[in-house]
């Protein structure tokens, strides 16, 4: 039997692998089993310290994505002798990776793509897993897809719950269970009551701080002393009758030496009394890698610090993003910005100091596959890079069994 803990990115794609392919996989997921369009009462509990966006559900963090799929980390994964190339051309078929049709492009993610040419910035149509024949540009992709036309790791888990995997939700593991020091199962509480399921294997794909808390009541050492999480802000202005709002958010894709931008609206950008209206707002997020100094405590409580690289690389993405709504058409005096804030968090368990090139750690049996394992902060969204770590662990795990 297979255990996978956490039913996002990396768990979804690796229970439909294995149970496609003949295995005994149980799923253990924190959260409920909900309905796309219902993810936003999901979101996990706002923490003043640190504001990370993430929810607790199944599908993970990706039914409140945009989709964005985009290749990242590929040199610094080859110093590890992890070559993704077969595993996301494999992936991106699965999940229809591909730019979006004009039709779906609206006015001010064509006026963020045409205003970042003229300034000479390396500017592309983000690629996403999104089908335009179903997708009413609503905006609300953040909120959980109301109408079910991007991808969520929830397809895969009900695909490999229909191919004869189980499905536990509401369901929060506690410990690993030792056999003469191999891992052999898991503890986990449901209702109020405790369980223990024993496993040939186990994955935890429970998220980096979830996974992190996980292993050190296994008593793993060197967890979670590394934690990154891409920092971004939204960066908007006043632009009459834009309708942004509406349309297919992070369709459009800037990449900077250091930051990434790309068309988002926010209803925070305007919270001191302002009075512009949302359909009058065009804004773009800033996003940049940081410095892994972060640290996440036996409880799940998060610290974390900011370096001065990590305030310069946002820095130099929001003046950017300031010169391409300028060019844009943005009134320069009414450019606000949200407050800093956290998505992606990774690098609890990283590649060549907690697990190794096949995302095993020191205790044999027990494996990771989240964005824990990545080995420095991406800058990018790393839900693609995630699915193919996912399918790799996948084929050398039925290649073993």
């Amino acid at each position: 039997m297979f255990v996978i803990v956490g039913a996002g990115a990396g768990g979804g794609l690796l229970a439909r692998e294995l149970a496609k392919n003949g295995k005994n996989v149980t799923i253990i997921e924190k959260g409920p089993y909900i309905d796309s369009k219902d993810a936003f009462n999901y979101y996990n509990e706002y923490v003043p310290d640190v504001d990370l966006l993430a929810t607790t559900c199944v599908g993970g963090s990706t039914i409140v994505s945009m989709a964005n799929m985009v290749r990242a980390l590929d040199s610094e994964l080859h110093e590890y002798g992890i070559d993704l190339s077969n595993e996301y051309e494999y992936v991106e078929e699965l999940v229809g990776v591909h730019e979006l049709d004009d039709s779906h492009i609206g006015k001010g993610t064509q006026l963020f793509l045409d205003a970042a040419r003229e300034l000479g910035l390396d500017v592309q149509k983000m690629p996403k897993a999104i089908r335009e024949e179903e997708c009413i540009q609503c905006g609300k992709c953040a909120f959980g897809c109301p109408v079910d036309a991007k991808w969520t790791a929830k397809d895969f888990v009900d695909e490999a719950v229909e191919a004869g995997a189980t499905l536990i939700t509401d369901a929060v593991v506690t410990d690993i269970i030792l056999c003469n020091l191999e891992a052999c199962g898991v503890k986990y509480v449901k209702d109020g009551e405790e369980f223990l399921i024993k496993s040939k294997k186990i994955i935890l794909c429970a998220g980096a701080i979830e996974s992190a808390v996980i292993l050190k009541s296994s008593g793993l050492t060197g967890i979670g002393r590394e934690l990154f999480m891409d920092p971004f802000v939204t960066v908007g202005g006043y632009l009459k009758d834009i309708n942004f709002n509406t349309e297919v958010q992070m369709a459009g894709l800037v990449i900077g030496k250091n930051f990434v931008l790309s068309p988002h609206f926010s209803t925070f950008i305007y919270e001191d009394g302002e009075s512009i209206d949302a359909k009058d707002t065009l804004s773009i997020m800033v996003k940049t890698p940081d410095d892994a100094k972060g640290y996440v405590h036996s409880d799940g409580f998060i610290q974390k610090v900011n370096t001065i690289n990590d305030i310069r690389y946002l820095a130099q993405g929001v003046a950017t993003a300031g010169m391409i709504l300028e060019k844009a058409g943005v009134d320069p005096k009414t450019i606000s910005s949200t407050v800093y804030r956290g998505a992606h968090p990774g690098g609890t368990a990283a590649i060549g100091k907690v697990v190794d090139s096949n995302l095993e750690t020191e205790i044999p049996n027990l494996y990771v596959c989240d964005a824990s394992v990545l080995p420095v902060a991406p800058g990018k969204p790393p839900i693609l890079t995630i699915l193919a770590l996912s399918k790799r662990l996948a084929d050398y795990l039925i290649r073993g069994y």
